[in-house]
């Protein structure tokens, strides 16, 4: 097991005991508070209510926002996994074939390859002909490319990192202006009921909103870097790789040696004269 893999799994565990460690504390409080007698909602009775609370507008919008942003993370989490950035064995494979000095083998292994690692020794090989240089230039070019489409991916979670909260602002005030409409017209006799439903509105619209921001922003902070870390590593042995075939071009082939058992062939000598 890798050291990156060992770190995810440590995460992983310290997230479930986490959650682990939530949720016992909230049942603890459910049971604590049902024994004090206070009347309180059962899970589905808070969830419908909830739901109701949003409305026709902001429930739909809320919903649509939550699943982009659960799709833009599969979708990256997909996109930046090592074994899709650098497929394994690939480096070993490719370093074998130009070694033998098989360069058409090795360049249709790596245009053939749709990982990050081939597209970039596609672009850097198909430039080596004209210098080291130029192919190094051309491999990052393409890579930047590459880094530039998965940053602009990311930076739709920064955008619903920013509307979750506004959405919920929103919210906020058009439910403060339902409960307050209900006061205006209800002159000495309030109606609780209707003036509990636009307090309800404000505060799950809030909830909500600020829900959906939190996800974001650890998603969006977590594949920035991630998306640096990817690029790097590919930048690194896409150089080394172009580099050793680049040399490897340039040496001569050797000729084979003879066996230790044959002997090379002695030109012949002029009889002795008598």
């Amino acid at each position: 097991m890798t050291r990156q893999s060992t770190r995810y799994l440590s995460t992983a565990r310290f997230l479930f005991k986490a959650g682990m460690a939530m949720g016992i504390t909230l049942l603890f409080a459910n049971v604590a508070s049902a024994a004090d007698g206070n009347p309180q909602m059962s899970g589905t009775e808070l969830v419908m209510f909830m739901i109701r609370s949003l409305g026709w507008v902001f429930g739909p919008l809320l919903l649509a926002i939550s699943v982009a942003m659960l799709a833009l993370v599969v979708l990256l989490a997909l996109d930046l996994r090592m074994s899709a950035a650098i497929p394994p064995g690939f480096v070993d494979e490719f370093t074998d074939t130009v070694n033998k000095r098989k360069f058409k083998e090795a360049f249709d292994m790596a245009r053939n390859d749709p990982s990050f690692l081939g597209q970039v020794l596609t672009a850097g090989m198909s430039r080596l002909q004209y210098g080291l240089e130029d192919a190094r230039e051309a491999a990052m070019n393409t890579l930047e490319g590459i880094k530039s489409d998965k940053e602009q991916k990311n930076n739709y979670t920064a955008v619903i990192a920013t509307l979750g909260p506004m959405l919920g602002l929103v919210g906020t005030v058009y439910g403060m202006i339902l409960a307050f409409s209900v006061l205006a017209k209800s002159g000495t006799q309030v109606n609780p009921t209707a003036l509990a439903d636009g307090i309800a509105h404000a505060l799950v619209v809030t909830l909500f909103g600020v829900a959906i921001s939190v996800p974001a922003i650890f998603f969006n902070a977590f594949y920035r870097n991630r998306i640096t870390r990817v690029t790097m590593d590919v930048g690194h042995i896409a150089d080394d790789l172009l580099t050793q075939m680049y040399h490897n071009s340039k040496k001569t082939p050797t000729s084979p040696t003879p066996s230790a058992g044959t002997t090379a062939p002695t030109a012949p000598t002029a009889p002795a004269g008598r």
